[in-house]
């Protein structure tokens, strides 16, 4: 190997560590090696330019724009209802009816936003017939997965894959050309869920289920300490409060100022403010205390303050959110938002109590209580997936049959062929603009750019491997094992299996970005078709159901339903090794080699 092979050998094992360390976002990882590649000279400018005309980023985009114009409609809540009416009160006829309308409605849809608007529908149903949530979450995220593998725009790594290839010289992908094998995948999945998967999954407890259910009847309110109160060089725990059931001080306002520290050691002044939280026996407890009045006038001339009827919600962090990487003493979430937290959910630990200094990320569960009104707001924000209720925004129902339409046109219209799949992706797109379905604003806020930009910089990444001979030596490694045991279905089986391993540790994206031209290199070398080689990374690189963390409604669903990590071993896994023998048998002769 020569400096430029080892060079970016180097930089590829860098960007696969950072990606497991989670160091870096993985967007970030992924252009700033795209970005030393190019700065190094080992990638020509002309080619580094290439990479920005790859339809692949620019097709997901636009799906995500028409996935935001169908929840904006209120067209995915519609179904989201239709299926609460209908899933009644046994666990098995709730998985039926969820893997039957979730998997079909991902085939044609962002599948992010369906399990952000499936999940609360679920926990709703789970509390009011006393039913385990997390024995629906699991289900809800494969019927999801595999629901994207059945066209070539129900996920974002077909269309990588797909765009890769015919860059390569490869003729474009129908849009339901893969439609045959990924059914496969459903209908295998379903029964499986049913039958098998179901005895596997665990009876998990939700962060809310931590709390007595009537602590929806506590309250937010203020005592204040007046001049001569008994309160006054005392701490909390030396004092009548202390004694008080169900009586809670969460913060104290001296002059103006939060005190910060711990509740416990701060030792009260006159005029001291005290955030409480309480129920109403509570409030009248606090009310004998000599020298404290609760949620009135004080001697001090302070503003007449207000009891609020404490709301509690469950919520997930967003992947774009911005509280991501930061601490709750960091964010001061009591002052930005005007609610408290009270427990966070990470990796399977329910954390009630030291859990200031923990830094949010991406699937945590956080359990928030607040005023009706603060939570509303709080509800409205990207950073925030309310989980116990929908998002209250208008929704613009008068725009369903636009933005259906939009949908319906442009897979008539793929599936004909009638223009490249990035002109009818950009018209489907610009429909739902012009008729008002959703807003520019709306529209650039719906893209998740860290994966649209984490995309072009692992294309860049490829494109270097392949400038450097790098995927060639590999491609012909293989090529002489291959020519060894001369079968296909082999071939396969190792392609798909590698794909599916390295799609449980990092991004399927970045998988697929990465394998794609290796298996189409080994294809050509080994004077075969390709094509079925590609089918085999496009499925096992959306195929993650052994981690929580090899795709992104897997950790959506991690945190919501109080999983451990182990939960999805114990029930991917067997799912994992049926897809992949099947994958290995069918994908040679659905493709004709």
């Amino acid at each position: 190997m020569d400096f430029n092979q080892i060079f970016v050998c180097i930089i590829l094992v860098l960007v696969f560590i950072a990606f497991v360390k989670e160091w870096f976002s993985p967007d970030l990882v992924a252009m700033g090696a795209f970005v030393l590649l190019v700065g190094a000279g080992i990638l020509p400018e002309e080619k580094a330019l290439a990479v920005f005309s790859n339809p692949a980023p620019i097709i997901v985009s636009c799906m995500f724009v028409l996935s935001a114009a169908l929840e904006r409609t209120g067209t995915i809540e519609a179904l989201g209802e239709w299926f609460g009416k209908l899933a009644g009160t046994r666990e098995m006829r709730i998985l039926v009816m969820l893997m039957l309308i979730v998997a079909p409605l991902s085939a044609f849809v962002n599948n992010t936003p369906v399990v952000v608007v499936f999940m609360p529908i679920l926990l709703a149903l789970a509390r009011k017939h006393d039913l385990v949530a997390s024995r629906f979450l699991i289900p809800l995220s494969y019927a999801a997965i595999v629901g994207g593998t059945c066209t070539i725009i129900g996920t974002s790594t077909n269309l990588v894959a797909s765009g890769i290839a015919k860059e390569r010289g490869l003729e474009e992908f129908g849009m339901f050309e893969v439609s045959k094998l990924g059914i496969i995948f459903v209908a295998v999945t379903f029964f499986y869920m049913l039958f098998i998967g179901r005895k596997l999954l665990p009876d998990r407890v939700t962060l809310s289920t931590l709390f007595e259910s009537d602590e929806s009847k506590e309250f937010l309110t203020v005592a204040v300490i007046s001049k001569g109160s008994e309160l006054i060089g005392k701490k909390i725990k030396d004092s009548r409060l202390g004694k008080i059931r169900n009586f809670r001080v969460i913060e104290v306002v001296r002059s103006g100022n939060k005190l910060t520290g711990s509740i416990d050691q701060i030792v009260f002044k006159e005029g001291d403010q005290l955030l409480v939280k309480t129920r109403v026996e509570g409030v009248m407890d606090a009310g004998e205390t000599t020298g404290i009045e609760i949620g009135v006038e004080g001697e001090l001339g302070l503003q007449r303050l207000h009891t609020d009827s404490a709301v509690l919600i469950e919520g997930v962090i967003g992947p774009g959110s911005s509280l991501v990487g930061r601490s709750l003493k960091d964010l001061n979430f009591r002052e930005r938002f005007g609610v408290i937290i009270l427990a966070v959910h990470r990796r399977g630990v329910n954390l009630r109590d030291s859990f200031e200094n923990v830094k949010l990320a991406f699937g945590d569960t956080i359990l928030v209580e607040g005023a009706v009104d603060r939570i509303n707001t709080l509800s409205q924000e990207r950073d925030f997936i309310n989980l116990s209720q929908p998002k209250g925004r208008s929704i613009r129902r008068s725009k369903v049959p636009f933005a259906v339409g939009a949908l319906l046109l442009f897979m008539v219209l793929a599936s004909l062929k009638v223009a490249p799949l990035i002109v009818l992706a950009l018209g489907a797109a610009l429909f739902t603009l012009f008729t008002r379905c959703i807003e520019p604003s709306e529209a650039y806020e719906s893209i998740d750019w860290k994966v649209v930009f984490m995309i072009f910089g692992m294309l860049g990444l490829g494109s270097a491997l392949q400038e450097v001979k790098v995927v060639e030596n590999i491609a012909l490694k293989v090529t002489d094992w291959a020519a060894i045991l001369n079968n296909i279905h082999v071939l396969v089986a190792v392609i798909y299996l590698i794909t599916a391993v390295l799609t449980e540790i990092i991004s399927n994206n970045a998988v697929a970005a990465l394998l794609t031209p290796i298996a189409i290199t080994i294809g050509v070398a080994l004077d075969i078709d390709p094509r079925p080689l590609v089918v085999a990374v496009m499925f096992a690189a959306s195929a993650s159901f052994s981690t929580p963390i090899g795709y992104q409604t897997n950790t959506y669903v991690y945190g919501a339903g109080g999983y451990k990590f182990t939960d999805f071993s114990r029930v991917g896994i067997p799912l994992a090794l049926i897809l992949w023998g099947l994958s290995t048998f069918l994908i040679p002769l659905m493709w004709n080699t």
